[in-house]
């Protein structure tokens, strides 16, 4: 059934399991993950849609999806609930000849050509859950219009020692793209490939039918559509990004992308009108700082409750800090609990933990005498972190370990 025509349609790939974030994702999708005290990471590229004038979303998942689901809803927040638009969860399902899991990027986007086509849009713009930034994807779907592109690459410069973590675009002076080289060895230029594409849907359509076609293929798009297009002489263009973008895919990226947020010098303004990051909150009373608490450079949410110190910290929804408590340079997540003496620094907090009386969590790196074993420390949702107990940096601990042992096990990341 053909709906209203939309000129772009956004397909967000949310299914990947995030397994660099241990704990932090083993019973929820990475872009499910909570953000900068009041967030989720898939708040952002959500955001940029519905600021950039695309109304039809659809949100590809498969790993751990329910308190994903559960969040996006019917996508009202971000003004995503419409009749013959809006947001779209698409899970994996079974065919009538086969049931298939999502192999790959390429594979899940494959998977739901059905979905685009109700639209019948001339460009469709693919976007992953797991990044922090503010973009205007229109500027790019013109960008790519204007050039005639059969593919368009957002791409970010990164530090050259840096890049072959990335996959990197080499272009001649106009922007087009001359060659695709995923994670090179011996990169030949530091311009990475954000993971943000925009498509000519004809062009998406055709080459991902023959990427399904092809045994050999791994059914992804840096792996194989990309270079199959560039092979075939394909017009493809960079479109150059200069904001905030972070990839939070790992412990330490993730705790640096929230710490970010209480740095003044980094540009990354969560509450501007102009272009606002809109999210699925509980209501929950004012947060409430006890007589004898202190508070510098912080991040407090609603609802919290905080009696002791904290310094350069993010505290989601209902958490609170115990008399006497020490939190530094760390991330409490909603509802974790820091009980009176205890120490955390350096450290994340996952959700409705609870570390009790007089326990240390972390260190700073200035107190550490073999810095290779310092790092950040995590203690997973639902935790209960003993009274006294020590989990020392670059730690990590779930609930399945806290309670096996009836002792405090520490497996170090």
């Amino acid at each position: 059934m053909l709906l209203p025509k939309q000129e772009v349609v956004a397909m967000l790939l949310a299914g990947g399991q995030g397994s660099r974030l241990g704990v932090l994702t083993k019973n929820l999708a990475k872009p499910a993950v909570p953000y900068g005290g009041k967030y989720r990471i898939i708040d952002f590229p959500l955001s940029n849609c519905v600021n950039s004038g695309i109304k039809t979303v659809g949100v590809l998942t498969q790993y751990q999806p329910l308190v994903l689901n559960d969040y996006i809803g019917n996508g009202q927040p971000w003004d995503l609930d419409r009749m013959n638009a809006g947001v779209h969860i698409l899970p994996p399902y079974q065919h009538s000849n086969k049931s298939d899991w999502y192999k790959g990027t390429a594979n899940a986007i494959y998977q739901n050509m059905h979905f685009i086509e109700r639209y019948d849009p001339d460009y469709v713009v693919i976007l992953s859950g797991d990044h922090i930034y503010k973009m205007d994807y229109s500027k790019m779907v013109d960008y790519h219009k204007k050039n005639h592109a059969a593919c368009t690459i957002a791409e970010i410069e990164v530090p050259m020692e840096e890049a072959s973590r990335f996959g990197i675009l080499n272009t001649r002076p106009d922007g087009s793209i001359y060659e695709f080289d995923e994670k090179p060895k011996v990169p030949k230029s530091n311009k990475a490939s954000m993971g943000i594409y925009v498509f000519s849907w004809e062009k998406l359509r055709q080459y991902l039918i023959a990427d399904e076609q092809n045994p050999a293929s791994s059914n992804d798009f840096g792996s194989d559509v990309l270079p199959a297009m560039l092979a075939a002489g394909e017009r493809m263009m960079a479109y150059e990004f200069s904001g905030y973008w972070k990839d939070v895919g790992t412990i330490n990226s993730l705790w640096e992308s929230n710490m970010d947020l209480l740095n003044p010098k980094i540009e990354l303004d969560l509450s501007e009108e102009k272009w606002k990051i809109y999210s699925r909150n509980p209501v929950m009373p004012p947060h409430y700082i006890g007589g004898h608490a202190q508070v510098q450079n912080s991040l407090i949410t609603e609802g919290c409750n905080v009696y002791g110190q904290i310094d350069f910290t993010v505290l989601f929804e209902g958490v609170t800090v115990g008399e006497g408590a020490v939190v530094r340079d760390s991330i409490l997540m909603p509802g974790a609990v820091v009980e009176e003496g205890a120490c955390v620094q350096y450290a994340i907090i996952g959700e409705n933990a609870v570390v009790c009386r007089n326990a240390v969590i972390g260190a700073r790196p200035e107190d550490m005498q073999d810095m290779d074993a310092w790092g950040i420390a995590v203690v997973g949702e639902n935790c209960v972190i003993p009274e006294a107990a020590v989990l020392p940096p670059k730690a990590m601990i779930d609930v399945e370990t806290n309670s096996k042992e009836k002792e405090l096990c520490m497996a170090t990341m």
